[in-house]
Protein backbone atom coordinates (compact mmCIF):
# COMPACT_ATOMS: atom_id res chain seq x y z
CA UNK A 1 0.00 0.00 0.00
CA UNK A 2 3.05 2.27 0.24
CA UNK A 3 2.85 3.00 -3.50
CA UNK A 4 -0.85 3.87 -3.33
CA UNK A 5 -0.32 6.20 -0.38
CA UNK A 6 2.57 7.84 -2.23
CA UNK A 7 0.34 8.49 -5.22
CA UNK A 8 -2.38 9.85 -2.93
CA UNK A 9 0.01 12.29 -1.27
CA UNK A 10 1.55 13.42 -4.56
CA UNK A 11 -1.87 14.24 -5.97
CA UNK A 12 -2.88 16.31 -2.99
CA UNK A 13 0.44 18.14 -2.97
CA UNK A 14 -0.66 19.55 -6.34
CA UNK A 15 -3.33 21.72 -4.71
CA UNK A 16 -2.43 25.37 -5.32
CA UNK A 17 -3.55 28.70 -3.97
CA UNK A 18 -6.08 30.31 -6.28
CA UNK A 19 -5.88 33.81 -7.70
CA UNK A 20 -6.94 36.64 -5.38
CA UNK A 21 -9.39 37.95 -7.98
CA UNK A 22 -12.75 36.45 -8.89
CA UNK A 23 -12.79 37.55 -12.50
CA UNK A 24 -10.35 37.23 -15.38
CA UNK A 25 -9.65 39.50 -18.32
CA UNK A 26 -10.08 36.74 -20.89
CA UNK A 27 -10.95 37.12 -24.56
CA UNK A 28 -12.47 33.64 -24.74
CA UNK A 29 -16.19 33.93 -24.00
CA UNK A 30 -17.39 30.48 -25.08
CA UNK A 31 -15.95 27.00 -24.81
CA UNK A 32 -16.99 23.74 -26.44
CA UNK A 33 -16.41 20.72 -24.19
CA UNK A 34 -15.62 17.38 -25.87
CA UNK A 35 -16.45 14.38 -23.68
CA UNK A 36 -14.89 11.01 -24.47
CA UNK A 37 -17.74 8.96 -22.98
CA UNK A 38 -21.51 8.79 -22.74
CA UNK A 39 -23.96 10.57 -20.49
CA UNK A 40 -23.78 9.99 -16.76
CA UNK A 41 -20.05 9.27 -16.58
CA UNK A 42 -17.35 11.11 -14.68
CA UNK A 43 -16.06 12.96 -17.72
CA UNK A 44 -19.59 14.00 -18.61
CA UNK A 45 -20.30 15.28 -15.13
CA UNK A 46 -17.00 17.12 -14.88
CA UNK A 47 -17.39 18.88 -18.22
CA UNK A 48 -21.02 19.85 -17.70
CA UNK A 49 -20.46 20.87 -14.09
CA UNK A 50 -17.48 23.02 -15.02
CA UNK A 51 -19.35 24.63 -17.90
CA UNK A 52 -22.31 25.30 -15.61
CA UNK A 53 -20.13 27.04 -13.02
CA UNK A 54 -18.21 29.07 -15.61
CA UNK A 55 -21.37 30.41 -17.23
CA UNK A 56 -23.32 31.05 -14.03
CA UNK A 57 -20.34 32.84 -12.49
CA UNK A 58 -19.99 35.04 -15.57
CA UNK A 59 -16.66 33.75 -16.89
CA UNK A 60 -18.26 32.50 -20.11
CA UNK A 61 -21.21 33.68 -22.17
CA UNK A 62 -21.93 30.12 -23.25
CA UNK A 63 -20.70 26.54 -22.95
CA UNK A 64 -21.58 23.66 -25.25
CA UNK A 65 -21.01 19.95 -24.85
CA UNK A 66 -20.45 16.98 -27.16
CA UNK A 67 -20.37 13.34 -26.08
CA UNK A 68 -18.02 11.37 -28.33
CA UNK A 69 -17.89 7.79 -27.07
CA UNK A 70 -15.51 5.16 -28.37
CA UNK A 71 -12.23 3.47 -27.59
CA UNK A 72 -12.19 4.35 -23.90
CA UNK A 73 -11.85 8.02 -24.80
CA UNK A 74 -9.67 7.35 -27.84
CA UNK A 75 -12.21 8.62 -30.38
CA UNK A 76 -12.49 12.01 -28.69
CA UNK A 77 -8.73 12.22 -28.27
CA UNK A 78 -8.20 11.48 -31.97
CA UNK A 79 -10.82 14.11 -32.88
CA UNK A 80 -8.87 16.75 -30.99
CA UNK A 81 -5.61 15.71 -32.66
CA UNK A 82 -7.00 15.47 -36.20
CA UNK A 83 -9.31 18.48 -36.34
CA UNK A 84 -7.60 20.91 -33.92
CA UNK A 85 -10.88 22.73 -33.14
CA UNK A 86 -10.84 26.29 -31.78
CA UNK A 87 -12.25 27.22 -28.38
CA UNK A 88 -12.55 23.52 -27.61
CA UNK A 89 -11.26 21.52 -24.67
CA UNK A 90 -11.22 17.79 -23.95
CA UNK A 91 -12.05 16.54 -20.46
CA UNK A 92 -9.82 13.69 -19.34
CA UNK A 93 -8.52 11.96 -16.23
CA UNK A 94 -6.23 9.16 -15.10
CA UNK A 95 -7.29 6.90 -18.04
CA UNK A 96 -5.37 9.22 -20.36
CA UNK A 97 -2.22 8.12 -18.53
CA UNK A 98 -3.39 4.50 -18.35
CA UNK A 99 -3.97 4.22 -22.10
CA UNK A 100 -0.33 4.95 -22.87
CA UNK A 101 0.88 2.59 -20.14
CA UNK A 102 -1.23 -0.29 -21.45
CA UNK A 103 -0.36 0.57 -25.06
CA UNK A 104 -4.03 1.04 -25.91
CA UNK A 105 -4.29 1.82 -29.63
CA UNK A 106 -6.03 5.04 -30.52
CA UNK A 107 -8.07 6.07 -33.55
CA UNK A 108 -5.33 7.91 -35.44
CA UNK A 109 -4.10 5.71 -38.23
CA UNK A 110 -0.45 4.81 -37.78
CA UNK A 111 -0.11 6.90 -34.65
CA UNK A 112 0.32 4.03 -32.26
CA UNK A 113 -0.44 4.81 -28.64
CA UNK A 114 -2.04 8.14 -27.83
CA UNK A 115 -1.33 9.96 -24.57
CA UNK A 116 -1.41 13.37 -22.92
CA UNK A 117 1.71 14.25 -24.95
CA UNK A 118 -0.43 14.34 -28.11
CA UNK A 119 -2.64 17.17 -26.80
CA UNK A 120 -2.05 20.34 -24.75
CA UNK A 121 -2.43 19.96 -20.96
CA UNK A 122 -4.30 23.01 -19.64
CA UNK A 123 -5.09 22.26 -16.00
CA UNK A 124 -6.10 19.56 -13.58
CA UNK A 125 -9.23 20.75 -11.78
CA UNK A 126 -10.78 18.19 -9.43
CA UNK A 127 -10.23 14.88 -7.69
CA UNK A 128 -12.91 12.20 -7.41
CA UNK A 129 -12.68 9.33 -4.93
CA UNK A 130 -13.46 5.82 -6.14
CA UNK A 131 -16.63 4.16 -4.88
CA UNK A 132 -18.22 0.72 -4.82
CA UNK A 133 -21.98 0.47 -4.57
CA UNK A 134 -24.86 -1.99 -4.74
CA UNK A 135 -28.53 -1.53 -5.58
CA UNK A 136 -30.75 -0.40 -2.69
CA UNK A 137 -32.50 -3.77 -2.58
CA UNK A 138 -29.23 -5.74 -2.59
CA UNK A 139 -28.68 -8.28 0.19
CA UNK A 140 -25.12 -6.95 0.54
CA UNK A 141 -24.94 -4.32 3.27
CA UNK A 142 -21.20 -3.64 3.20
CA UNK A 143 -18.09 -4.59 1.27
CA UNK A 144 -17.35 -7.48 3.62
CA UNK A 145 -20.65 -9.08 2.57
CA UNK A 146 -19.54 -8.85 -1.06
CA UNK A 147 -16.15 -10.36 -0.25
CA UNK A 148 -17.76 -13.29 1.60
CA UNK A 149 -20.11 -13.96 -1.33
CA UNK A 150 -17.22 -13.77 -3.79
CA UNK A 151 -15.04 -16.16 -1.82
CA UNK A 152 -17.93 -18.61 -1.47
CA UNK A 153 -18.75 -18.46 -5.19
CA UNK A 154 -16.63 -16.15 -7.39
CA UNK A 155 -19.09 -16.36 -10.29
CA UNK A 156 -21.84 -14.88 -8.10
CA UNK A 157 -20.27 -11.40 -8.19
CA UNK A 158 -20.08 -9.37 -11.37
CA UNK A 159 -18.70 -5.85 -11.20
CA UNK A 160 -19.92 -3.07 -13.51
CA UNK A 161 -17.75 -0.18 -14.64
CA UNK A 162 -18.13 2.68 -17.06
CA UNK A 163 -15.14 1.91 -19.27
CA UNK A 164 -12.89 -0.85 -20.59
CA UNK A 165 -10.89 -3.38 -18.59
CA UNK A 166 -7.75 -1.70 -17.27
CA UNK A 167 -9.60 1.61 -16.89
CA UNK A 168 -9.98 3.64 -13.73
CA UNK A 169 -13.29 2.01 -12.82
CA UNK A 170 -11.73 -1.42 -13.16
CA UNK A 171 -8.68 -0.47 -11.09
CA UNK A 172 -10.78 0.88 -8.21
CA UNK A 173 -12.59 -2.42 -7.85
CA UNK A 174 -9.39 -4.39 -8.41
CA UNK A 175 -7.66 -2.54 -5.58
CA UNK A 176 -10.55 -3.28 -3.23
CA UNK A 177 -10.63 -7.00 -4.02
CA UNK A 178 -6.86 -7.27 -3.81
CA UNK A 179 -6.98 -5.70 -0.33
CA UNK A 180 -9.51 -8.39 0.57
CA UNK A 181 -7.08 -11.14 -0.43
CA UNK A 182 -8.63 -11.98 -3.80
CA UNK A 183 -6.87 -12.10 -7.15
CA UNK A 184 -8.22 -8.95 -8.86
CA UNK A 185 -7.84 -10.51 -12.30
CA UNK A 186 -10.28 -13.28 -11.35
CA UNK A 187 -13.12 -10.85 -10.55
CA UNK A 188 -15.66 -10.65 -13.37
CA UNK A 189 -15.61 -7.06 -14.68
CA UNK A 190 -18.39 -5.98 -17.05
CA UNK A 191 -17.50 -2.83 -19.04
CA UNK A 192 -20.20 -0.36 -20.11
CA UNK A 193 -20.07 2.82 -22.16
CA UNK A 194 -19.90 5.40 -19.34
CA UNK A 195 -21.35 5.50 -15.86
CA UNK A 196 -25.00 5.91 -16.84
CA UNK A 197 -25.12 2.56 -18.61
CA UNK A 198 -23.05 0.89 -15.89
CA UNK A 199 -25.58 2.10 -13.32
CA UNK A 200 -28.41 0.76 -15.47
CA UNK A 201 -26.62 -2.60 -15.59
CA UNK A 202 -26.44 -2.67 -11.80
CA UNK A 203 -30.08 -1.71 -11.29
CA UNK A 204 -31.27 -4.27 -13.84
CA UNK A 205 -29.47 -7.06 -12.02
CA UNK A 206 -26.92 -7.70 -14.76
CA UNK A 207 -24.23 -7.03 -12.16
CA UNK A 208 -24.16 -7.16 -8.37
CA UNK A 209 -21.82 -4.23 -7.70
CA UNK A 210 -20.57 -1.14 -9.51
CA UNK A 211 -17.08 0.33 -9.31
CA UNK A 212 -16.91 3.98 -10.32
CA UNK A 213 -16.28 7.52 -9.10
CA UNK A 214 -18.07 8.82 -6.02
CA UNK A 215 -19.27 11.84 -7.98
CA UNK A 216 -21.07 9.58 -10.45
CA UNK A 217 -23.12 8.02 -7.65
CA UNK A 218 -24.05 11.18 -5.75
CA UNK A 219 -27.14 11.79 -7.87
CA UNK A 220 -28.27 8.16 -7.61
CA UNK A 221 -28.24 7.69 -3.84
CA UNK A 222 -31.96 6.98 -3.83
CA UNK A 223 -31.23 3.96 -6.05
CA UNK A 224 -27.93 2.65 -4.70
CA UNK A 225 -26.16 2.00 -1.43
CA UNK A 226 -22.51 3.09 -1.40
CA UNK A 227 -20.62 0.38 0.49
CA UNK A 228 -17.06 1.68 0.22
CA UNK A 229 -15.09 4.70 -0.95
CA UNK A 230 -11.35 5.11 -1.45
CA UNK A 231 -10.98 8.22 0.73
CA UNK A 232 -8.79 8.14 3.85
CA UNK A 233 -11.78 9.36 5.92
CA UNK A 234 -15.49 9.88 5.34
CA UNK A 235 -16.22 12.98 3.28
CA UNK A 236 -18.54 15.71 4.50
CA UNK A 237 -20.50 15.80 1.23
CA UNK A 238 -21.40 12.10 1.58
CA UNK A 239 -21.22 11.35 5.31
CA UNK A 240 -23.19 8.09 5.02
CA UNK A 241 -20.67 6.55 2.61
CA UNK A 242 -18.22 4.36 4.58
CA UNK A 243 -14.59 4.18 3.58
CA UNK A 244 -13.02 0.89 2.61
CA UNK A 245 -10.29 1.71 5.12
CA UNK A 246 -12.68 1.81 8.09
CA UNK A 247 -13.92 -1.65 7.06
CA UNK A 248 -10.42 -3.06 7.22
CA UNK A 249 -9.46 -2.73 3.55
CA UNK A 250 -6.67 -0.16 3.28
CA UNK A 251 -7.45 1.25 -0.16
CA UNK A 252 -6.86 4.96 -0.78
CA UNK A 253 -7.09 6.52 -4.21
CA UNK A 254 -8.30 9.70 -5.86
CA UNK A 255 -8.78 10.16 -9.60
CA UNK A 256 -7.90 13.57 -11.04
CA UNK A 257 -9.88 15.16 -13.86
CA UNK A 258 -8.80 18.07 -16.01
CA UNK A 259 -8.82 19.68 -19.41
CA UNK A 260 -6.68 19.52 -22.54
CA UNK A 261 -6.53 21.59 -25.70
CA UNK A 262 -5.83 20.49 -29.27
CA UNK A 263 -2.30 20.38 -30.66
CA UNK A 264 -1.21 23.87 -31.68
CA UNK A 265 -3.34 25.68 -29.09
CA UNK A 266 -1.73 29.05 -28.48
CA UNK A 267 0.04 29.69 -25.22
CA UNK A 268 -2.22 32.71 -24.73
CA UNK A 269 -5.42 30.66 -24.97
CA UNK A 270 -3.99 27.87 -22.82
CA UNK A 271 -3.03 30.28 -20.04
CA UNK A 272 -6.33 32.16 -20.29
CA UNK A 273 -8.42 29.00 -19.93
CA UNK A 274 -6.16 27.69 -17.15
CA UNK A 275 -6.60 30.94 -15.21
CA UNK A 276 -10.35 30.84 -15.73
CA UNK A 277 -10.49 27.29 -14.35
CA UNK A 278 -8.58 28.40 -11.29
CA UNK A 279 -10.52 31.59 -10.68
CA UNK A 280 -13.92 29.91 -10.89
CA UNK A 281 -13.05 27.65 -7.96
CA UNK A 282 -13.38 30.67 -5.64
CA UNK A 283 -17.02 31.26 -6.56
CA UNK A 284 -20.22 30.02 -4.89
CA UNK A 285 -21.39 28.75 -8.27
CA UNK A 286 -18.43 26.37 -8.38
CA UNK A 287 -18.87 25.33 -4.75
CA UNK A 288 -22.45 24.31 -5.48
CA UNK A 289 -21.26 22.04 -8.29
CA UNK A 290 -18.32 20.69 -6.28
CA UNK A 291 -20.40 19.80 -3.21
CA UNK A 292 -23.11 18.19 -5.35
CA UNK A 293 -20.50 15.80 -6.72
CA UNK A 294 -18.36 15.40 -3.57
CA UNK A 295 -15.27 16.44 -5.54
CA UNK A 296 -11.97 17.57 -4.08
CA UNK A 297 -10.68 20.89 -5.43
CA UNK A 298 -7.34 20.35 -7.17
CA UNK A 299 -6.10 23.22 -9.30
CA UNK A 300 -2.93 22.20 -11.09
CA UNK A 301 -2.21 24.31 -14.21
CA UNK A 302 0.12 24.28 -17.19
CA UNK A 303 3.69 23.15 -16.44
CA UNK A 304 2.80 21.89 -12.97
CA UNK A 305 0.11 19.75 -14.60
CA UNK A 306 2.64 18.28 -17.04
CA UNK A 307 5.05 17.52 -14.21
CA UNK A 308 2.30 15.76 -12.29
CA UNK A 309 1.32 13.69 -15.35
CA UNK A 310 4.91 12.49 -15.76
CA UNK A 311 5.07 11.47 -12.11
CA UNK A 312 1.71 9.71 -12.27
CA UNK A 313 2.78 7.73 -15.34
CA UNK A 314 5.62 6.17 -13.36
CA UNK A 315 3.46 5.46 -10.31
CA UNK A 316 0.53 4.05 -12.24
CA UNK A 317 2.85 1.77 -14.23
CA UNK A 318 4.10 0.27 -10.98
CA UNK A 319 0.56 -0.02 -9.59
CA UNK A 320 -0.82 -1.74 -12.70
CA UNK A 321 2.06 -4.22 -12.68
CA UNK A 322 1.34 -4.94 -9.03
CA UNK A 323 -2.32 -5.60 -9.85
CA UNK A 324 -1.36 -7.81 -12.77
CA UNK A 325 -3.21 -5.66 -15.32
CA UNK A 326 0.01 -5.29 -17.35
Amino acid sequence: MKLIKSFFSVLFSAVLLLSATTTSSIAIDKIHFVIGGGAGGGWDGTARGTGEALTKAGFLKSASFENMSGGGGGKALAYMINTKPENTVLVQSTPLVLRSITRHKGYVSGSGTLSYKDVVPIAGVIGDYGAIAVAKNSPYKNFEDVVKAYKANPSSIKMAGGSVRGSMDHLIGALAFQAAGANPNDVAYIPYDAGGKALAGLLSGETQIISTGLGELMGARDQVRIIGITAPDRVSDAPDAPTLKEQGYDVQFVNWRGFFGPPGMSSKDKKAIAKMLGDVQKTPEWEAVRARNAWVNIYNPDKKFVKFLKTQTKEMTALMKKLGVI
